[in-house]
């Protein structure tokens, strides 16, 4: 093992040296900087605008769920306007980076915003249409109001410390409609609303800083591996696509999957765990359970239910669960599921690019039959299973940058063409 591991250490070393001695030093972290905010272009500015803008849709769904509360408006009317404030969620932004065309990375970060703030607004909807319906029952049945918390699938609180339940009363519907209970939700590290988050005794101040020197000094490594590493990687790379030399597409690829893994473990780590941990720590947000072992992962399923938590719990309880509840079969259920994970993720690339080539619709779909061969696997040899989605891991990823970058690069030459 220790062999292993000095053997994998040089050799990553002689790589950093070779793109030394062969680019020079190229990290500039003000460039990453420049393209989100515009200081040298001032049409990229909608990026931060649009930021400020989604609380319009925050407020909106608010003042539906009060209509609704009071018996305003009726929940199929309530259901409509919901529906039209998650739809404008997900065009609105979309039109605005059309019209507009600020930089593709501070386009896709402002969608990666208003994806979760469109799956926090369903959650919002859901739970409280739950909190109705069952406090409807009650006064039906007993002709009196009872309790109508919902509680969420989870199981175990991953409770950080003592959590607050001596003297504190729970929040009942329709109290908790209100400004302060919707923010707290929006900003919090969770996609699944409730009406009483698990809520940790005090803010530790040496883990909160711990997590905020990760943070700014994890954000400094990827940008350097990017700028130094896997930029001019694709560049090189844009020849061989061309010409369709598949020889060289295959090296390019196997050189670009190294780099990009890196960039991807390290962006696992700076998100789940020290950026979400920094919020949840400042919003004394108790439940920490925002990633399980999926590393240990023997199946696709495996890893989709592990590695990002929060969603998985967000699509078992809005999307999976009712599905099977209405009578469809598990399977009908996974495969929605899947539909929505790879229409954001199409949404999250195609949208910032401005091209519709569906590489990462296809990708995510292609995970179905991946699953079905690991299972097989997974049946002869664990080890061999696990092996197969790391390798899905390293190498998807970079065939579907690979594709993206040449397509990107192709279309824009060709516009610069037009337009000449």
């Amino acid at each position: 093992m220790n062999l292993c591991v000095l053997l994998l250490f040089m050799s990553n070393i002689r790589l950093v040296l070779e793109n030394f001695l062969k680019y020079g030093i190229l990290i500039d972290p003000m460039k990453i900087f420049n393209m989100f905010v515009g200081v040298n272009d001032p049409y990229s500015w909608p990026n931060l605008s649009l930021i400020c803008i989604c609380n319009l849709f925050c407020l909106a769904s608010y003042f539906v769920e009060k209509l609704l509360s009071k018996d305003m408006i009726s929940e199929s009317k309530g259901a409509f306007l919901h529906f039209i404030i998650v739809i404008t969620c997900l065009v609105f932004p979309a039109v605005v980076i059309f019209q507009k065309r600020p930089n593709p990375i501070g386009a896709a970060i402002t969608l990666g915003f208003y994806s979760i703030l469109v799956l926090k607004l369903i959650s919002y909807a859901m739970v409280n249409k739950w909190c109705r319906k069952k406090q409807h029952d009650n006064r039906k049945q007993l002709h009196r109001r009872r309790r109508t918390r919902i509680k969420s699938e989870g199981g175990i609180w991953m409770a950080n410390g003592k959590l607050e339940t001596n003297g504190t009363s729970f929040v009942e519907y329709p109290d908790n409609l209100h400004m302060k209970d919707l923010y707290y939700f929006i900003v919090a590290p969770t996609l699944s609303y409730e009406l009483n988050f698990p809520r940790s005794e005090r803010i530790r101040k040496r883990f909160l800083i711990r997590r905020i020197v990760e943070m700014v000094f994890l954000i400094q490594i990827m940008i350097g591996l990017i700028q130094q590493w896997i930029v001019p990687t694709v560049a090189n790379a844009m020849k061989p696509f061309g010409e369709m030399d598949l020889s060289r597409m295959v090296e390019r690829i196997m050189k670009l999957a190294l780099p990009n893994h890196f960039v991807w473990l390290l962006f696992f780590y700076w998100f789940f765990h020290s950026c979400l941990n920094v919020l949840a720590e400042v919003l004394r947000f108790a439940d920490r359970e925002f990633y399980r072992d999926w590393w240990n992962s023997e199946s696709i399923g495996y890893f989709w239910q592990n590695w990002n938590i929060p969603v998985h719990k967000w699509a078992n309880r809005h999307v999976y669960r009712p599905m099977l509840e209405k009578g469809f079969s598990r399977t009908q259920g996974q495969i929605v599921v899947f539909l929505i994970s790879a229409f954001f993720h199409e949404y999250l690339v195609s949208v910032p690019l401005q091209m519709f080539k569906l590489w990462a619709f296809m990708g995510m779909m292609m995970q179905i039959p991946l699953a079905i061969v690991v299972a097989r696997v997974n049946k002869l040899s664990p080890v061999y299973a696990n092996l197969l989605v790391w390798m899905s891991l390293i190498v998807g990823q970079p065939v579907a940058i690979m594709m993206y970058v040449h397509d990107y690069v192709v279309q824009n030459a060709l516009e610069a063409s037009s337009v000449a």
